[in-house]
């Protein structure tokens, strides 16, 4: 019997706005089997979103949704979280919303770690808002702002969380459907920041402009640069050149943070 998604669809809302090829389709299907597989309440539910391609995901999932200003959806979930402890807050959203724009509500929600799960859906690109260069288009890649080729690196985006202090770090691909939710419920299950990184793909804005002939080619290149973190450690430096990690990259355990900001309140109202 196929899944039924449609019980976490809010009505009216479908067709989408992506582009055909877009990945964050999977993605979103992949979030649903998460909710579903961990059996949460929809109603205890929020999903925060900034602006952007991927941020229009919350939109058309029937949980508590916030859609902010770009950049701002860590600053807002945080909010959330603070306000109502209970609840079970997922942000949702692309590169560019994620740690540009929005880097540094992202790195300090990691350092506090916070009992939150980000979805990065990277697609290397300002997809919605014209096509600019993102701190994680490939140096050498075109973008609107970049016709020649970007000079900037790019940011290692579960680096970047493991060094600002996430205790879950995990990283997938839209080609690996089946995966998605598996490493989302992992993080949801893991008590303090999460950040799930989905490498996907933009076939419209990135895409065309690097000569991508389709979607098909798009997906298999996500294939052919992903190595699961266990045969990566089978494999040689050489070996890996070109190649980026999936799977779990990194968990630990530390103290949560309204958890121990609740103890401050204790203490304070103690005297």
């Amino acid at each position: 019997m196929a899944f039924d998604y449609d019980k976490y669809i809010r009505p009216g809302k479908l067709p989408h706005i992506w582009c055909p090829g877009c990945g964050h389709g999977i993605v979103m299907k992949g979030l649903i089997r998460a909710i579903d597989t961990l059996k949460l309440d929809t109603k205890n539910t929020a999903i925060v979103s900034g602006i952007g391609c991927a941020s229009r995901l919350p939109g058309y999932m029937d949980c508590c949704t916030l859609h902010t200003a770009h950049g701002r959806a860590a600053a807002f979930a945080t909010g959330v979280k603070m306000a109502k402890p209970e609840m079970n807050v997922l942000l949702v959203g692309g590169d560019g919303d994620g740690v540009a724009i929005g880097g540094n509500h992202f790195i300090h929600a990691c350092r506090r770690n916070i009992d939150m799960t980000y979805i990065i859906l990277n697609n290397k690109i300002y997809g919605m808002t014209g096509g600019q260069f993102s701190p994680a288009t490939p140096t050498g890649a075109k973008a609107s702002t970049t016709p020649y080729g970007n000079p900037d690196p790019p940011f290692d985006i579960a680096k970047l969380a493991i060094g600002a202090g996430a205790t879950f770090v995990a990283r997938g691909t839209a080609y690996h459907a089946t995966q998605i939710d598996k490493l989302i419920v992992e993080a949801i299950q893991h008590k303090g920041f999460s950040v799930v990184e989905i490498l996907d793909d933009c076939p419209t804005t990135y895409g065309r402009r690097n000569k991508f002939k389709s979607v098909i080619e798009m997906m298999n290149h996500l294939k052919e640069i992903a190595v699961p973190v266990k045969a990566a450690e089978k494999m040689t430096a050489e070996q890996l050149k070109g190649k980026v990690l999936t799977g779990v990259l990194f968990k630990e355990e530390r103290p949560e943070y309204t958890g121990e900001y609740a103890k401050v309140i204790e203490r304070a109202q103690a005297k």
